[in-house]
């Protein structure tokens, strides 16, 4: 948005700042600032004149010599202007004066060019008169600058006076960047608004005044708004006697800074007002308007409508219309018709000044293909109560600038009027916010001056409608912060864990798992979340299994990416596929990567995401390798109880023989083992494959890093070799939970060192070796402790069918 610092002083009287504190104060303040352009820059020594006399230059045919009374003298001056004739008045660059540019109006030299005194062909030049373009405007700002030529001024301009200043060049254009939640700012009241808080200057908004004959528009006109949803405000007034004419200059200079090209006055009005309240406006003809009656409702599928730039639009039941009694005539917060749109004919028209959901009317611009300054403000959403104000301006100026007749009254259709919002004050928690110490008085001044009212007996701060942004407290902050100013709020550190620069828990034990993967040699990966159904086959899971219940995503890329995962492996078994499809060898990966699964389904809630640890891997290792990573993790995380193995696992898709779920503390807390050979092949992996899948959230419970110091051992250990004969169908684990739990507080260590099947072994049976070590942490231990606890062991072992072996 562009507004020119003249207009917002119109507002704001006392307003003085330089363009650069200007840009500077109210980026702080929360308006921010873009750029700015200087209308006078580089313009030096410029005046107004009179032509007295003018001649033909002997020497040269398209050149004339001047004559020209500058108040105090008369000078000379040299030009090939076409247009200047005797008494006209002109913009003057005395010797040593500066203009912006050349009269060809193309890019301004950044330096100005300097104006000198010298000669053409021969004859001396004191000066030079300026065209529009050299002064660093253009035709748009001055519609009646001539084409080629000198700008003519007005005769009734004195002579001698700064040029610059009867031209209204003394003034600054600033563009805006506004954010959308601040609607209000889109007009120059907003802006002016803030302006007077952040300079602490009194604000002067526009005072409209009553209009309008002694008739009444509801003899004239009606309007009927069928969807007050889509159009919860619609306000209408009439102007009878229309006299079409140019704006008066200040108009049209405002305009033109802000962007917008002078018309006519009616024109003229309507974007005046759009731009001074942030309220667009439309005006019908209202003999074009047929029954008199005006219809707000959306249009037919099907329908065609011409709107005022000729083009024909194909309508839907979506889109919002303006109808009369017989017909469309108006694209609502869009764009007019052609079928009723003011001409140099009109005689009797009605403004319109409305307010319309912002998500329809952004949604049926775009799939008109038709943008507008209106649909740009009206698709933020405005705030409805500012309809009538914006209306009432518009007739306040028709009547000062002799444009019209207004009618009396105005048609107001409004069904449910929106209130003001009321947040409860708290300055203590603002403070908190903040970091700050302000006192709970200095935040209401600051209220205050953003129009924010306050109810005493209720400690709470009501917000206007136009302040559509505050909702809560924490809105109330940010006003307190903007104007106590971001630079003054004191540096302070954030409460909570974040303080002390730690991960969260949580993020430390994911960190640590990261950690255990790389240094054993896996490489990160990073796959998908969304997966196709197809996968469940490639990895052989029952078509009843849980792992099918899955969230399809609604609008999906395509058929590979139509679901979310429930089982991680699928990703890492692509990139360990493309892995070993590129003849790379000894491949390790791992992802630490969400899964997941619905709560029930259809969907009713956010399913359960659960952070899945995965390793993968071929080459060089085997099932122990993979078994090692995992309980090295385990270790790091102080998970110091025994870790169990349970073969009896129900994972389709890994190896019958080589798989094992991984208990902890009677929690399954993940699986690994060797890749079913099927599986393999689906996945185009031409080696054996080993996998391991850890569930974090199952994990996180068990983690403890509250590690404690034992010191070095001070007595010796004692150490037995045991050697078993063991059924086939004992694990090594069973005999280890025997050793735990018998060894009792002497045991320090047990290592299993031998596993033998042979001929020397009776068939169903199996040679189990370990090396068991005792130590007594306050004496040394002797033979009769040491066999007591042998005997405790034996005797538990035997319960599972083992003997000593002879």
């Amino acid at each position: 948005m562009n507004t020119a610092l003249s207009w917002i002083k119109a507002y704001v009287p006392d307003l003085n700042a330089t363009a650069q504190e200007y840009t500077d104060a109210m980026t702080l303040s929360g308006s921010k600032v873009e750029g700015y352009q200087c209308l006078d820059k580089n313009l030096e020594k410029i005046i107004t004149g009179q032509i007295t006399k003018i001649e033909r230059h002997p020497d040269a045919d398209k050149l004339i010599i001047c004559q020209v009374d500058i108040g105090t003298t008369t000078i000379q001056i040299v030009t090939g202007a076409p247009n200047v004739k005797e008494g006209d008045k002109v913009p003057v660059v005395l010797d040593g004066g500066k203009v912006a540019g050349g009269h060809d109006g193309g890019p301004l030299p950044e330096e100005g060019i300097r104006i000198k005194k010298g000669k053409l062909r021969g004859i001396e030049s004191e000066g030079m008169m300026c065209s529009i373009e050299e002064l660093g405007s253009s035709r748009d700002m001055y519609p009646d600058a001539p084409e080629l030529g000198i700008y003519i001024l007005p005769q009734d301009i004195p002579i001698g006076v700064d040029a610059i200043e009867v031209l209204g060049l003394h003034d600054t254009v600033f563009e805006y960047e506004i954010t959308s939640n601040r609607v209000d700012c889109y007009s120059v009241v907003g802006l002016a608004r803030e302006a007077a808080a952040t300079f602490r200057k009194k604000f002067h908004p526009p005072v409209v005044t009553p209009t309008g004959n002694s008739e009444d528009i509801h003899n004239y006109l009606t309007v009927q708004i069928e969807d007050t949803r889509l159009c919860p405000r619609y306000c209408a007034r009439m102007v009878k006697n229309i006299k079409l004419a140019p704006s008066p200059e200040w108009m049209q200079r405002r305009l033109a800074a802000s962007g917008i090209r002078p018309i006519n006055n009616i024109v003229d009005i309507t974007n005046y007002v759009m731009e001074e309240y942030g309220q667009p406006m439309h005006a019908f003809d209202y003999d074009l308007i047929s029954g008199h009656k005006i219809i707000v409702k959306c249009a037919r599928d099907g329908d065609e409508f011409q709107t005022l730039d000729g083009q024909v639009r194909k309508l839907d039941s979506t889109v919002l219309m303006i109808n009369d009694g017989e017909k469309e005539v108006g694209i609502a917060g869009i764009m007019g018709g052609e079928n009723s749109k003011i001409t140099d004919d009109v005689k009797t028209m009605v403004f319109e000044a409305a307010c319309f959901d912002g998500t329809n009317i952004r949604l049926s611009a775009k799939k008109l293909g038709l943008r507008t300054d209106a649909s740009g403000k009206f698709e933020k959403g405005l705030d409805p109560n500012n309809a009538e104000a914006a209306v009432n301006r518009a007739c306040q100026l028709i009547e000062e600038l002799g444009a019209g007749e207004v009618v009396g009254g105005i048609i107001d259709v409004y069904p449910v009027k929106r209130e003001p919002v009321r947040v409860k004050f708290d300055p203590d928690k603002i403070n908190s916010l903040l970091g700050t110490e302000i006192e709970a008085s200095r935040m209401k001044q600051y209220f205050e001056m953003l129009e924010l009212g306050f109810d005493e007996e209720t400690q709470e701060v009501i917000a206007p409608t136009f302040r559509q942004d505050i909702n809560c407290l924490a809105d109330l902050a940010e006003e307190v912060a903007r104007f106590f100013g971001y630079d003054n709020i004191p540096t302070t550190l954030p409460s909570g864990e974040a303080t002390t620069g730690k991960l969260s828990y949580k993020l430390r034990i994911e960190e640590i798992a990261r950690q255990v993967a790389e240094f054993s040699g896996f490489s990160q990966s990073m796959t998908y979340s969304f997966e196709s159904l197809k996968v469940f086959d490639k990895l052989m899971i029952p078509e009843n299994d849980s792992l099918r219940q899955v969230v399809t995503i609604q609008n999906p890329l395509g058929e590979d990416f139509s679901i979310m995962r429930t089982t991680p492996l699928n990703g890492l078994l692509t990139s360990l596929s493309t892995n070993y499809n590129r003849r790379n060898k000894d491949v390790k990966l791992y992802e630490l990567a969400n899964i997941y699964l619905p709560k029930e389904l259809p969907l009713t809630d956010l399913p359960d995401e659960r952070m899945q640890f995965t390793l993968g891997m071929y080459g060089a290792g085997d099932f122990y390798t993979m078994k090692g990573v995992v309980e090295e993790l385990f270790d790091k995380l102080g998970m110091e109880k025994k870790i169990h193995y349970n073969p009896q696992c129900d994972r389709p898709y890994l190896h019958p023989g080589r798989k094992a779920d991984i208990v902890y503390e009677k929690t399954v807390v993940g699986y690994l083992g060797e890749l079913h050979p099927e599986v393999a092949d689906n996945y185009r992996i031409g080696e054996r494959t080993y996998v391991a899948v850890l569930d974090m959230p199952a994990v996180i419970p068990f983690a403890d890093f509250d590690r404690k110091y034992q010191g070095l051992a001070k007595y010796p250990a004692v150490t037995r070799d045991l050697s078993m004969v063991v059924p086939k169908e004992i694990l090594v684990g069973q005999i280890e939970d025997v050793l735990a739990q018998r060894g009792g507080k002497l045991l320090e260590s047990y290592k299993l060192f031998d596993i033998y099947e042979g001929s020397q072994i009776l068939a169903g049976f199996k040679s189990v070796a370990y090396s068991i070590t005792f130590r007594a942490k306050d004496h040394t231990l002797t033979d009769d402790e040491v066999n007591a606890v042998m005997k405790k062991i034996l005797n538990g072992l035997s319960g599972l069918g083992i003997e000593l072996r002879a």
